[in-house]
């Protein structure tokens, strides 16, 4: 069925139903001008927003519309996480091309539904316009947080670890496997393009940071090197990374050695991973029950600035921000 025979009113009648999984705190959903909420006595609100740009951050042709609803409700998780906050609320606004289908779009909100049913968000409001140069999809969510355990970029410390969550690069390889067909067959690839197409949001695990022991934290959005960058300038400190520690995944490295890559360069510069680079203290790490999370200690915080590789020729690379950017 035809968007127009819809129309723009008819469309969000479909999209709304099932958008409120956690109605405790909502005084008005969709349906009004505005959506109302009641925030919780005592917390912080955060608030982010993330938009993605059809042939800019995603080819329809290489993905489906529910992975695609899924990945936008993920990415913004992914930021109220690195501070460790609770996911809220989410305002969904789309640019929809006019030969799209009324199929289209409730496929893509069963795939925003997915996530958000996990994690307890409820889907509060929006807008939808015609788009004629491509979808475009902005998703605005508010989270909360306790003072105590809000973490931010600035406060890493001189002999803090720095430490990442899962694995590193993974997504980034997944793309190139999506635009270098030829390996359907191969073991590695479905592991690749789920950690791309479907990314798993640290937020358990971001909501726990603060009382473990962390002093700042990020979320791996535009690879390792730029995050890295991100501790060290607001901060005011400078990180030492060391090759051999970074979190590769067996996938990547099969996958990188038979594209003729090196797995480093996806775990540095690829970007979209959603895992948490954080620092603590030494002490505060070593206490952490073991296997609890998957944790791995990938370089220390020292006097200076910038962010600098230690590879295993004891040969040191200094890390410029070379991750994703909109307008390089």
């Amino acid at each position: 069925m035809k968007l127009k025979e819809v129309g723009e009113f008819g469309l969000i009648d479909l999209i709304s139903e099932n958008a409120i999984v956690d109605p405790t705190d909502i005084i008005i959903g969709i349906g009004d001008d505005a959506a109302a909420y009641a925030p919780k006595q005592g917390l912080l609100e955060l608030l982010t927003t993330d938009m993605l740009v059809e042939s800019v951050h995603f080819d329809l042709s290489k993905t489906t519309f529910w992975q695609l609803g899924y990945k936008a409700i993920a990415v913004n998780l992914s930021d109220i996480a690195a501070m460790g906050g609770k996911p809220r609320h989410a305002v969904i606004s789309l640019g929809l091309p006019s030969e799209f289908t009324v199929e289209h779009v409730v496929e893509l909100y069963q795939g925003m539904k997915e996530i958000a049913r996990e994690f307890s968000v409820n889907i509060i409001g929006g807008d939808t316009v015609s788009s004629p140069h491509g979808l475009v999809i902005n998703v605005a969510l508010v989270g909360e947080v306790e003072v105590a355990g809000l973490l931010r970029r600035s406060g890493a410390r001189v002999s803090d670890l720095v430490v990442v969550t899962g694995t590193l690069g993974d997504s980034a390889c997944g793309l190139d496997l999506l635009f270098n067909p030829g390996w359907d067959e191969a073991d590695f690839i479905w592991p690749l393009l789920n950690a791309h197409l479907t990314p798993r949001p640290q937020v358990l695990l971001g909501q726990k940071l603060a009382g473990m022991g962390a002093t700042s934290a990020d979320d791996i959005s535009d690879g390792l090197a730029n995050e890295a960058n991100e501790l060290a300038r607001s901060s005011g400190v400078s990180l030492r990374l060391y090759a051999d520690k970074l979190p590769l995944s067996p996938e990547i490295k099969q996958a990188a050695a038979l594209m003729d890559k090196h797995p480093l360069h996806y775990a540095l510069y690829g970007g979209e991973d959603y895992q948490i680079v954080f620092t603590i203290s030494p002490d505060r790490f070593f206490d952490l029950p073991a296997g609890t999370w998957p944790f791995t200690v990938v370089g220390d915080v020292t006097d200076g600035t910038g962010v600098f590789l230690l590879e295993a020729d004891n040969h040191i690379t200094k890390l410029e921000p070379k991750g994703y950017d909109h307008f390089r």
